[in-house]
């Protein structure tokens, strides 16, 4: 029989990256989502049935948060992630041969905005706001099941790079001549390439003694300067205007989205995975920018 694996909320960026690593390592994959030729959340027997007998469920289902931080938008963010939760752990409690391991998405927007030094699993400190308050409901829904066969992991994911997602407006505004710090510059960013992202999980799958919060995100997270001097230079482009806050703002109400995006200072290191002795393929952004942008 093939090993099973079950991806709800499969359909975005990182569900597709995941569908496709895990089914050439020879998983049959299923998808939960809105999308009428995948399994619906509304289908609670569906969703059981899948569930039964898979080695791994990933839970990465939520709108995304690049949008107005209107009252709307809000809901929906914080809603799309608490009751996909809840229903899941609800057919997980459903099942006769339950996964042992579910591995349900989080955030390391968690934090506080951290410039004088970084968050780790055991010191970090939560922050405020409507970011936060979203990532404390979403790690409560999750950790409100008690499953005496199902081992729980939330990880907390810094920003994810690969191809696509948020490597896309970084992109235009390097390619555009607007590849220059934002705001201040000094406000880190923590971030994970996709592939170790992928490799975390079949970790958490071999390492049966890791659960509870872990965070994932690359060893070095760098300025936002860095950043986008790292862009600059694997898109080869000298020139990169910087944006004052102000610029931001405005820039943002025209996209649709909002700038903590990138403002919010995220110092995340991953010391729980790296005590347990796994090693990032991608620790430095040079590495993970190269691998993405070479293609």
């Amino acid at each position: 029989m093939k090993k099973k694996v079950v991806i709800a909320g499969g359909t975005g960026f990182i569900g597709q990256y995941l569908e496709k690593q895990f089914k050439e390592q020879g998983y049959e994959v299923h998808i939960i989502s809105r999308q009428s030729n995948q399994i619906l959340w509304n289908d609670h027997r569906g969703i059981v049935a899948a569930l039964e007998g898979a080695e791994l469920v990933v839970n990465l289902a939520g709108k995304s948060v690049n949008c107005r931080y209107n009252a709307k938008n809000k809901k929906e963010i914080l809603e799309s992630r608490t009751k996909t939760t809840q229903l899941l752990g609800d057919a997980v409690a459903a099942c006769e041969n339950p996964p042992p391991l579910w591995v349900n998405a989080s955030t390391a927007t968690i934090y506080r905005h951290a410039e004088d030094r970084p968050m780790t699993e055991e010191k970090g400190e939560f922050g405020s706001g409507f970011s936060v308050e979203v990532g404390q409901a979403w790690e409560q829904a999750f950790f409100a099941f008690q499953l005496p066969k199902t081992r729980q992991a939330a990880l907390r994911m810094a920003i994810v790079l690969g191809e696509g997602g948020v490597m896309e407006p970084y992109k235009n505004m390097v390619r555009f001549g607007l590849g220059g710090k934002q705001g201040k510059g000094q406000q880190m960013f923590s971030w994970i390439h996709i592939e170790d992202v992928f490799r975390i999980l079949l970790f958490l799958l071999d390492h049966k003694d890791l659960s509870g919060i872990i965070n994932a995100s690359a060893p070095n997270p760098v300025t936002n300067r860095e950043l986008m001097e790292s862009m600059r230079k694997a898109m080869n482009r000298k020139l990169g205007l910087p944006a004052a806050k102000w610029m931001l703002e405005m820039g943002a109400v025209a996209l649709g989205t909002e700038t903590e995006l990138i403002l919010k200072s995220r110092w995340v290191l991953p010391e729980r995975l790296e005590r347990a002795g796994f090693e990032f393929k991608y620790e430095s952004l040079d590495q993970a920018l190269g691998q993405i942008l070479k293609k």
